[in-house]
C-alpha cells in the first residue's frame, strides 16, 4: 500500500485554502474550523510518515506527541492550543448561550487562526521533506532506513 501521508498533507493544504476563502467570504466561524482541520491533518501526516497512528483532534496534543527530533517548540504548541478552541464551537449553536456561532466569530479571530495554521503547515512541510526519525538520507537524496 502506498504511503498516505502525502494525501493527508495535500488535504491539509486544501483545507487551508478553504479557510482563506471562508475568510474572504465573511464566514469567519468556518474559516476558524477549516484552519483547525488543516493543522490537524498536517500533523497527522507527520505521524503517518513515520508509520504511526495519531488519534484525537487536539492539534496541541498531537504536536506534543511528536517523537524526537520532530518535537515542536512551545510557540507552535500554543498556536495549536488556540486552534483547538475552534474544533466544536464554530459548528454548533449550543456552544454559546444564545445566537448562532457566526454571531461570535470575528475577522481578526479567523485571520489569527489562519496565521497559526500557516506556521504549523510550514513546520510539517519542512519535516516531511527531511528523513524521519530512524531514517537517513541516501546519496541520491531519498530516504533509507537507519541503522
Amino acid at each position: 500500500m502506498a504511503p498516505r501521508y502525502e494525501d493527508w498533507f495535500r488535504q491539509a493544504q486544501r483545507d487551508l485554502d478553504h479557510a482563506r476563502q471562508a475568510l474572504d467570504g465573511g464566514y469567519h466561524e468556518w474559516a476558524c474550523f477549516a484552519a483547525q482541520q488543516s493543522a490537524e491533518k498536517a500533523v497527522k501526516a507527520l505521524f503517518l510518515r513515520i508509520n504511526r497512528t495519531a488519534w484525537g483532534h487536539s492539534v496541541a496534543a498531537l504536536l506534543q506527541q511528536l517523537p524526537a527530533p520532530w518535537q515542536a517548540d512551545q510557540s507552535l504548541v500554543d498556536a495549536g492550543k488556540d486552534l483547538d478552541r475552534h474544533y466544536v464551537p464554530p459548528r454548533y449553536p449550543n456552544s454559546f448561550p444564545q445566537g448562532a456561532p457566526y454571531d461570535y466569530y470575528t475577522r481578526a479571530e479567523a485571520e489569527r487562526a489562519i496565521s497559526h495554521t500557516e506556521l504549523i503547515l510550514a513546520f510539517c512541510e519542512r519535516l516531511l521533506a527531511e528523513p524521519g526519525p530512524g531514517e537517513e538520507r541516501s546519496e541520491e537524496g531519498g530516504r533509507t532506513p537507519g541503522p
